[in-house]
């Protein structure tokens, strides 16, 4: 298993960006696909976006497509979230994910949370 620990949420303006890091630690991290959910308040977890083991390829909900950008450094056991143009209903609880080996955009076959990071985007 991965542990996980996200961090750089926080509050902000529309249309402003923030960039969300997520922190593993664990023997797996390069052999894991590593996700991005998030959850709004009364609102189920959904899928936000996803990357490979070595960087590619990389998945995108229709949602946030085009101002979204997931990457990773498996150097430093980090994957990170950059969200640009950011809307007020992009505010949620945003949570890193890691699957081992295989590759998924569903929640549940997810092997390894973090407890998330807030983001609020002010109107």
């Amino acid at each position: 298993q991965v542990h996980l620990v996200e961090s750089g949420g926080g509050v902000v303006q529309a249309g402003g960006s923030l960039r969300l890091s997520c922190a593993a630690s664990g023997r797996s991290f390069s052999s894991s696909q590593m996700g991005w959910f998030r959850q709004a308040p009364g609102k189920e977890r959904e899928f936000v976006a996803v990357v490979d083991l070595g960087g590619t390829p990389t998945y995108y909900s229709d949602s946030i497509k085009d101002r979204f950008t997931v990457s990773r450094e498996n150097a430093k056991n980090t994957v990170y979230l950059q969200m640009n143009s950011l809307l007020p209903e992009d505010t949620a609880t945003y949570y890193c994910a890691a699957k081992y080996l295989t590759q998924t955009t569903i929640a549940a076959d997810f092997d390894s949370w973090g407890r998330g990071t807030q983001v609020t985007v002010s109107s």
